[in-house]
């Protein structure tokens, strides 16, 4: 019976054993994981505001080539100054109805 009961206590502290080295391999990994995670978002948060830049300056390329007389965005000069008479037709109603 005492046999029995060192054999069982053997395994159960081979299996704890190998449960700790388990649970440390997972928090090496866990934490490999979180920092690349992290270094991917930063990535992300650039490449994201690179993007809009880029994006910007292609609408102000077109713009700048419908300024200039461009045939092919007459259409987008067009839609951006009737943009803006709507702007400030918004404003002038706003300052009347404020009493101005």
């Amino acid at each position: 019976m005492l046999q029995e009961l060192e054999t069982q206590f053997s395994e159960l502290e081979r299996k704890i054993q190998n449960l700790h080295k388990s649970y440390h391999n997972l928090s090496v990994n866990f934490a490999e994981l979180n920092k690349e995670h992290s270094e991917l978002k930063m990535k992300y948060d650039e490449e994201r505001k690179r993007s809009q830049v880029l994006a910007e300056e292609q609408k102000n390329i077109k713009l700048y080539s419908a300024i200039s007389g461009n045939p092919e965005h007459n259409r987008l000069m067009k839609n951006h100054i009737n943009r803006l008479v709507k702007e400030v037709d918004f404003c002038i109603a706003q300052l009347q109805n404020s009493g101005l």
